[in-house]
């Protein structure tokens, strides 16, 4: 799921963390925004609100729309230096420190009380974007930009124009191509949208615990995805031997 980068990643691999990754996004877009009224996942509208609040002279509220923005590319440019010294050492493993990075920051937010949520928001929104910064520039460059996770306006955009360029594009690879980028499209929306129901219906319960989940999604996935590499590697031993005896009875 995670270590195929590029080309090299088939449309199930990316299926797969879209679906993952998305529900994550999903819990977290919910849960700050119910927690300390912010978007978490994303800092389109911050733009328009730090804007809208510099042309109020009210310079400290607007600065702390530019630490949202700013703490979302930060996540983002730590993810990828992350990835690029990590691919000169290991290259296989070029994804564990940002998902575990990631894991650590939701997990310690899920363990503050509700109190200090409530009296440090901007603290929190910082926190939680850097968060999504990390996964969105993590599952970007590992899958070429065929997926994004932590926001939709682009991902209706593309499926807009796909579902469109349906009625056009009739030969029989173009609808194959097309209508694999669809699903990967909705398989996102619909595991975004299913992660947010979730966190709003558990949030009045549990408030910020409700991360756990998020928290625990990742960690899944981490454990998946070692898994098939533990399976695949045996599969390979065992047709290595089962060769070695073909040639051993031929001799």
């Amino acid at each position: 799921m995670f270590r195929h980068k590029g080309k090299s990643r088939s449309l199930r691999q990316n299926l797969g963390i879209a679906s993952l990754l998305s529900f994550v996004a999903g819990i977290v877009n919910v849960v700050g925004f119910l927690a300390v009224q912010k978007l978490t996942t994303n800092v389109t509208g911050h733009f328009a609100l730090m804007v809208e609040e510099a042309l109020k002279i009210n310079l400290h509220q607007s600065f702390y729309y530019f630490l949202y923005i700013f703490f979302f590319f930060l996540g983002s440019f730590c993810s990828n230096l992350i990835i690029q010294i990590t691919e000169k050492l290991m290259d296989k493993y070029i994804f564990i420190i940002p998902v575990l990075s990631e894991t650590v920051i939701l997990t310690s937010i899920a363990l503050l009380s509700f109190d200090y949520i409530l009296a440090n928001p901007n603290l929190i929104a910082c926190s939680m974007l850097f968060a999504m910064g990390l996964q969105n520039s993590l599952v970007t460059t590992i899958s070429s930009s065929a997926v994004r996770t932590t926001h939709l306006t682009g991902l209706f955009t593309d499926l807009g124009i796909e579902v469109s360029q349906l009625f056009f594009f009739k030969a029989k690879g173009q609808q194959a191509k097309l209508k694999a980028a669809i699903k990967l499209k909705l398989t996102i929306i619909t595991a975004f949208f299913l992660g947010g129901i979730l966190a709003g219906v558990l949030f009045s319960t549990f408030k910020m615990k409700t991360l756990f989940i998020a928290s625990f999604t990742l960690l899944i996935g981490l454990t998946i995805d070692y898994v098939n590499v533990k399976i695949r590697l045996k599969k390979l031993k065992l047709k290595s031997m089962d060769h070695s005896r073909s040639f051993s009875q031929i001799d």
